[in-house]
């Protein structure tokens, strides 16, 4: 496993890396420096992100939110105090874990394990969201395609989808991408979506 500690002190990061000692078959990378953060994130390729900011301004906050945003890694993140709108800001930006004041060696490994668990819950949902939205809109498709074919042929609903299913099955192509061609086809030829 790859970790990158983002700090900008060298002896919080020590806290941090301490923690993390126990681990096996792990690379740990810290990055003291703010400027291309991004950049050389990207270049760690980390499995995870611990980021401990201490008492970070509202800029340095959105600096650092700015990474989490990008990253479709888990992060945790270490602050001294925090108010609702920052917690807010930390969930919106991706935040797997928001830790105020409590950074502590003994307490790394628990939060890591958290944010790598909220993270892959956090990926499942979102699978399982875009999965129900690709199945509506193929299932919008299929019923515009059957009442193009009601208005333009005079099918009955059945009807209409017999033939959706029967080109399907002598194309070897599944309905729903029949059913976007027979839409397409008529938004060409002047049709209404």
């Amino acid at each position: 496993m790859r970790i990158a500690i983002v700090d900008e002190s060298a002896s919080r990061a020590a806290v941090i890396g301490e923690g993390l000692a126990a681990l096996d078959d792990c690379e740990i990378f810290v990055v003291t420096e703010r400027r291309g953060l991004v950049a050389r994130i990207g270049e760690i390729a980390p499995d995870i992100v611990l980021m401990d900011l201490g008492n970070p301004s509202r800029d340095v906050l959105e600096e650092y939110f700015a990474v989490s945003r990008v990253l479709d890694r888990p992060i945790a993140m270490f602050v001294d105090e925090s108010d609702d709108e920052a917690i807010g800001a930390a969930i919106d930006a991706g935040v797997s874990s928001y830790v105020v004041d409590g950074l502590a060696a003994h307490r790394i490994r628990p939060i890591l394990d958290l944010a790598v668990r909220r993270f892959n819950a956090f990926a499942r949902l979102q699978s399982d969201l875009a999965e129900a939205k690709g199945k509506l809109a193929e299932r919008d498709a299929v019923d515009k395609a059957k009442r193009i074919l009601m208005d333009s042929r005079a099918f009955t609903e059945p009807q209409a989808y017999a033939e959706l299913r029967k080109a399907a099955m002598n194309q070897g192509r599944r309905i729903a991408e029949i059913a976007e061609a027979v839409v397409t086809a008529h938004v060409l030829l002047g049709g209404k979506a």
